[in-house]
């Protein structure tokens, strides 16, 4: 785990996987996921997001920590050998309830169900009330989900997901616990940080979340000052949607100090970042 997340240098938890703190979290919920996926793209990081889910409810975004899980088609000799060693490890139940075992507070349980939604129901809603107790938080399985009804009302609980079934799990096993794993287009190592906005899902390496989250809120800032001076007619869309000018740069720079509230981070941070912005 340390190895596959070797440039995290922060708190990890026990299982090694690295552990974005509550406050960094706290601030990711409030960023766009165009915000985001834009500054990893600068950095070649192309394979973040997975689009096109259903979910409990939409307007419920997940942010937290990855755990990931991967399953795959049944294989009865590969399946005995896998149940072999986890009753040796002193796992109990089915396969599915594996992972919910391994939650922390603030974890997303994120699992590759390779898009079954007949017989892919990977939890109900007894399986949803513990992994709300455990973690305080929602799912994103590649996969699909039973009881509806029920996990609507697990308040605070929501689920992004490709269907709904009456069906139990069948002929799945769990091939991979807190490894790498795909989710669409995407490519998940636990402790990434997870977030599921109505348009998707967007997994941010822990390595790079400060510096995603930083400018993510930085352009909301700029975004909210101009989209503020194009209702109040004092510059063109031409002036703003493209680099700006010095007047402009002040212009902003003043609306900051005349509106300390608007800032997310620290203005120590945000001064720093000014420092090596080029607009």
């Amino acid at each position: 785990m340390v190895k596959l997340t070797s440039q995290w240098e922060g708190e990890r938890y026990p299982d090694g996987r690295p552990k974005v703190s509550d406050e960094i979290l706290e601030r990711v919920k409030n960023i766009s996921i165009e915000e985001a996926w834009g500054s990893m793209r600068g950095k070649d990081y192309h394979n973040q997001f997975e689009g096109n889910w259903m979910m409990i409810h939409d307007d419920q975004p997940i942010v937290g920590r990855a755990l990931t899980a991967q399953y795959m088609p049944t294989r009865p000799d590969l399946e005995e050998v896998l149940k072999t060693e986890g009753e040796e490890d002193g796992r109990i139940g089915g396969m599915n309830s594996w992972p919910i075992d391994e939650l922390q507070m603030g974890d997303v349980y994120v699992a590759d169900g390779y898009g079954k939604v007949v017989d892919g129901t990977l939890i109900g809603d007894n399986l949803g009330n513990s992994i709300y107790a455990k973690s305080g938080n929602g799912v994103v399985f590649d996969g699909s989900l039973r009881d509806l009804a029920g996990l609507e009302e697990i308040d605070g609980f929501n689920a992004f997901v490709r269907g709904w079934d009456p069906s139990f799990i069948k002929d799945m096993t769990l091939g991979g616990l807190n490894t790498p794993i795909r989710i669409g287009r995407a490519t998940v190592l636990p402790g990434d940080v997870v977030l599921a906005k109505r348009e998707g899902v967007i997994f941010i390496p822990a390595h790079m979340i400060e510096e995603v989250l930083i400018n993510a809120e930085f352009v909301a800032l700029r975004d909210k000052f101009g989209h503020q001076r194009l209702r109040e007619g004092t510059y063109t869309p031409g002036e703003i949607d493209t680099r700006w000018t010095d007047p402009i740069k002040q212009d902003f720079m003043t609306w900051l100090d005349e509106n300390p509230d608007e800032i997310p981070m620290s203005r120590e941070e945000l001064d720093t970042y000014l420092e090596n912005r080029t607009w």
